[in-house]
């Protein structure tokens, strides 16, 4: 056996399993002892403006895309048949590279804000740095993958479908994806790689929106430091 196969069981039947290990102790752990964590950290209320215009175009970016590999994950046959006309794959395909450009877009934009305005910037953790990169890389891979290896939403939901499947019923087929090129697979492990990152991050916060804030008591903020600019001169 070649390195390539080695390498290809290790991402593609080891380490989805291994970020599923991680995901979801830590997420039901963090849940449990630090509930009022399960929540974005907005800084809007530092800055507003740039704040609306890079947010809102990549959450509807990216719900739309997200939402677009869920149904190829669980109806493949029911897209394959929408993509049988060819008008309707060309639509479908226009518009998630469409979605997709405005996710990164809205990104950048937000990566821009955090950089130039000071504020944002003091609160911004390390930690919110790498999970942005994953983020950033994931978009593009994903931008990248449907131009130069475009039709994915056909060739996504016959091979990659099967995969994904195989996982959940715990028998790895590798074979479709050992032969997809290489973006696609960098895209694949980057995913796996964002899954696996975000218990840690505040992305958790879409696992309780909207319904644990109906009933949760008030969250109560406390600054326990003053930054040094700000500290009063002797």
């Amino acid at each position: 056996m070649t390195s390539t196969h080695y390498l290809d069981q290790f991402l593609f039947a080891i380490l989805p399993y291994m970020v599923l290990i991680t995901f979801l102790p830590v997420t039901i752990q963090r849940y449990r002892a630090r509930g009022f964590t399960y929540s974005s950290l907005s800084s809007q209320f530092l800055e507003n403006q740039q704040h609306f215009w890079s947010l809102v175009p990549f959450h509807y970016g990216i719900l739309v895309i997200t939402a677009g590999h869920i149904a190829a994950f669980f109806l493949p046959q029911q897209l394959l048949a929408w993509n049988a006309k060819p008008v309707r794959l060309y639509v479908l395909e226009i518009s998630a590279l469409i979605f997709a450009i405005l996710s990164l877009v809205g990104l950048c934009a937000a990566l821009v804000r955090r950089f130039t305005t000071s504020k944002v910037r003091r609160v911004t953790t390390t930690r919110d740095w790498i999970l942005f990169g994953l983020l950033a890389v994931q978009i593009a891979s994903g931008i990248g993958v449907a131009i130069f290896h475009p039709w994915g939403s056909s060739w996504f939901a016959a091979t990659l479908t099967p995969y994904l499947w195989s996982l959940v019923r715990l028998n790895p087929n590798l074979a479709a994806v050992s032969a997809m090129p290489w973006l696609v697979k960098f895209h694949i492990v980057n995913a796996y790689l964002v899954i696996g990152y975000f218990p840690f991050t505040r992305l958790v916060h879409v696992l309780v929106i909207p319904n644990p804030y109906l009933w949760r008591k008030p969250q109560v903020v406390r600054w326990y430091r003053r930054p040094a600019e700000a500290a009063p001169k002797a």
